[in-house]
């Protein structure tokens, strides 16, 4: 298996690999609102994807907060791939094209622990296993069902 992260330069390209790993990942991003909120938004964000012979099997997507803060906007592998490295090379990718801009801080919005479900703890494992820490938790942004938990890691 050959895989390689590449920029995603052409927006519509961003816009056709999120829809499409979004849409292959219904436990995480099954509600289609917000997948099409994520499909339009994408578009304007710094976007890499991994190519696994050529077809698309993971993006990350940054959204930049200021001069010395980013986000990751939203993140997908498929499922069959978890657990491979794919995550962790993206977000490492992520870091240094935001190191060499200056960023100091990455952050990333997932769902709380507070509400109890199986992947969403495999997810926070997954960024607490590459530096990030636990900061606030919010019942207002996707509203008391969905609490949102924000993360934060320096990355300077």
């Amino acid at each position: 298996m050959t895989t390689i992260i590449e920029p995603i330069r052409r927006k519509a390209d961003r816009q056709r690999i999120c829809g499409e790993i979004l849409r292959a990942l219904p436990v995480w991003f099954g509600i289609e609102q917000a997948v099409k909120d994520y499909i339009q938004n994408v578009q304007a964000m710094p976007t890499f994807a991994c190519f696994n012979d050529g077809k698309a099997v993971g993006f990350i997507s940054i959204k930049q907060h200021g001069r010395f803060s980013s986000e990751i906007y939203v993140m997908g592998v498929l499922t069959r791939l978890h657990g491979q490295g794919i995550g962790k090379e993206l977000v490492k990718h992520a870091e240094r094209f935001l190191k060499d801009k200056g960023v100091m801080f990455l952050q990333v919005k997932t769902l709380s622990a507070s509400r109890r479900c199986q992947e969403y703890e495999r997810t926070r494992k997954f960024y607490l296993s590459l530096g990030f820490v636990p900061l606030e938790e919010f019942k207002t942004i996707w509203g008391k069902e969905n609490p949102c938990l924000l993360l934060l890691k320096s990355i300077h």
